[in-house]
């Protein structure tokens, strides 16, 4: 998981230097991130669902694999089409082994205080990897090259294979039979890909044009086919009881609420600190360091004891709250801003984060029978997903448009671009209320561990 989230944020930092080498076009270069996202998001139900048919542990092994040789593969690529199509085939692997992840961890720890410790450290490892990828993109670009952020994930990828082959216990699956609704699968993948497509080009097209309402249009209708279909299968591939959980159903949608939300910080904030106060890439990283490391020590240190002592719902107002607070600030950050009055402080309350995902975590697999388990982490992670692809897009258009309105008015480009940002961090607030509200109203207190 730290491999494939790192991949996803060192890559941000050297697509400068990809376009440079490889004379990609404007349009041609965002293809690096989309056909990873496209690929990712639309295939994570669809895996999480054959890892409990054919075995977790081999869709798991498997997905390292093709991840790991497509890192290889976009590495020594010399033209831009050899570039995406390795990242798609890494968004391939990456939806693989991601979307049975916690499925595994649910089934081998039944003990809800380990369970929590391991959900723990799975939190953690995310949060590393966004933070670490900004730092380690852009020290490899400066002292080598771009291809070596890709040929970095060949020693962790054969370190987690390796570890893997040996730690996970075997299981078998519940066989292709159990759940082999090939119509349904693929309804779903092909629903989520235009979704997902649409969304990723709003920022080109806008959000009225023919191109974004069209494959709009053709994924809710290919979407509300899946549903229809799960209804009626013999063996369907999402089991439409799952919702019936209200913890299920409220973690995922708060989740995506978050997420999207939570753009604006990931992103956004790197934007601020290099297109408006100047800071390098490397510098850039640094300075969100402290927002990793105190997410790390409250998902590692505390958030465990925190869940069991007053239970995942109370935990995850908390951390709410703390964010609130973090896009709150950001919402008033100056334009020539001091890091240690007016963004450390910012930083320092992300550690809400490390509260938040874990006893989200929980929450959106608390549902989850052993029989299924992959297919409740596959769709924990498709909502993800989906919460990032429009923060992504609601976010920065929005931004990009309010900057644009106010370099007409005459404001200065630090000026325009932080009245933008604003922008983007006030609606995220906004987000992150009505994902708090959500989570007051639909989610049942939880009872603390005994």
């Amino acid at each position: 998981m730290l491999m494939i989230i790192l991949d996803g944020s060192i890559v941000t930092v050297a697509m400068p230097a990809m376009q440079q080498d490889l004379d990609f076009t404007p349009a041609g270069l965002s293809w690096v991130v989309n056909a990873y996202l496209i690929a990712f998001g639309s295939l994570l139900l669809l895996a999480g669902r054959l890892g409990d048919l054919i075995g977790r542990k081999r869709m798991f092994v498997t997905g390292i694999g093709v991840f790991t040789l497509a890192s290889v593969l976009a590495g020594a690529a010399t033209s831009p089409a050899t570039l995406i199509a390795a990242r798609f085939l890494q968004g391939v692997g990456g939806a693989m082994s991601s979307a049975v992840s916690l499925g595994i961890l649910v089934t081998l720890f039944t003990e809800p205080r380990e369970r929590a410790r391991a959900i723990a450290v799975f939190s953690f490892t995310g949060a590393a990897g966004a933070s670490l990828g900004q730092v380690v993109g852009g020290v490899l670009t400066d002292a080598l090259n771009w291809h070596w952020i890709f040929f970095i994930n060949l020693p962790i990828g054969l370190a987690a294979l390796l570890l893997a082959l040996r730690a996970l216990p075997a299981d078998r699956g519940l066989g292709l039979r159990a759940g082999a609704d090939v119509t349904g699968a693929l309804l779903v993948t092909a629903g989520l890909m235009a979704g997902i497509y649409s969304v990723v080009k709003v920022e080109q097209y806008g959000w009225a044009s023919g191109h974004t309402l069209g494959f709009g249009a053709l994924a809710a209708v290919l979407l509300a086919g899946f549903v229809v279909r799960q209804t009626k299968a013999r063996t369907p591939l999402l089991p439409l009881r799952m919702f019936r959980s209200r913890a299920v159903t409220g973690a995922n949608v708060v989740q995506m609420l978050m997420v999207a939300a939570l753009f604006s910080f990931q992103v956004l904030v790197a934007l601020y600190l290099q297109n408006v106060l100047g800071y390098g890439a490397a510098e850039t990283g640094l300075a969100m360091l402290p927002a990793a490391a105190v997410i790390g020590a409250v998902s590692l240190g505390v958030s465990a004891r925190l869940n069991a002592r007053f239970g995942e719902r109370a935990v995850l107002l908390a951390g709410l709250v703390l964010l609130i607070g973090v896009l709150g600030l950001l919402a008033r950050v100056p334009v020539r801003a001091n890091y240690w009055v007016d963004l450390l402080p910012v930083m320092l309350l992300a550690a809400g984060f490390g509260l938040a995902l874990p006893a989200l975590t929980s929450l959106a697999m608390s549902g989850a029978r052993a029989d299924d388990a992959g297919l409740a982490s596959g769709l924990f992670n498709t909502t993800q997903q989906i919460g990032g692809a429009l923060g992504v897009a609601v976010l920065s258009t929005l931004a990009a448009s309010r900057t644009e309105s106010a370099l007409a008015s005459g404001h200065s480009r630090p000026e325009a671009l932080t009245s933008g940002y604003h922008l983007a961090f006030t609606i995220g607030t906004a987000l992150l209320t009505a994902a708090f509200l959500l989570a007051a109203t639909i989610l049942r207190p939880t009872r603390p561990t005994p």
